[in-house]
């Protein structure tokens, strides 16, 4: 078991020291996005939501094809990948890398390495229900994947692409804040008040 942990702690330190190696160009950039993504101040939730509800007006106006917007959105892509390790130093100034900032670009680079690996394992549990349990798996699967068609239905595809899209964004704010912690536990203790109150009319 510890021989078992052992190594699966010197693949993780090895994985985290190849990801930090490709975006080291990036690691300017990613600890600016991380501070707003984690609402530093006070206006970054603001400035946040201000960019992404600009986006999804221009696309709105602009109204293009399928085919244009996933070319533009290759297209900067890819531009972002040749001008951003280029002009961030000059930028941000790499003289001034910290340890502190290593460090956090370090935890950064493990926690997505880590997230990386539950939706991997995640996958490999999916195809282990499959062939241990296929009548579960395809039950589950035609009901999950019916009620995301419906709401596809019921929401306009832009504006349901805006929420889940401004929620990804806002999640690491709300979570670094306690606010989701603190809305779950007032839901549990509604839903535990609720099942009491069952109990005792029974």
């Amino acid at each position: 078991m510890a021989e078992g942990d052992n190594n699966s702690g010197y693949r993780l330190a090895a994985e985290t020291a190849s990801l930090e190696e490709q975006l080291q160009g990036w690691g300017e950039v990613i600890l600016m996005t991380d501070k707003v993504l984690r609402w530093e101040r006070a206006w970054f939730p603001l400035a946040l939501m201000s960019v992404v509800s600009f986006s999804f007006l221009m696309v709105y106006y602009l109204d293009p094809s399928v085919l244009s917007g996933v070319s533009c959105l290759v297209m900067f892509l890819c531009l972002a990948d040749y001008l951003v390790p280029a002009l961030a130093p000059r930028i941000f100034g790499s003289n001034k890398w910290t340890t502190e900032q290593q460090q956090r670009f370090h935890e950064i680079c493990s926690n997505l390495v880590k997230s990386r690996r539950r939706i991997v394992g995640w996958w490999k549990r999916l195809f282990t229900l499959k062939e241990e349990k296929p009548k579960m798996y395809f039950m589950t699967m035609i009901f999950s994947l019916a009620v995301v068609a419906w709401i596809g239905q019921q929401v306009h595809n832009l504006f349901l692409t805006y929420l889940i899209v401004s929620f990804l964004l806002l999640f690491p704010g709300l979570n670094q804040h306690g606010i989701i912690t603190k809305y779950v536990g007032m839901a549990k203790r509604e839903i535990n008040k609720l099942l009491k109150h069952k109990e005792k009319k029974n």
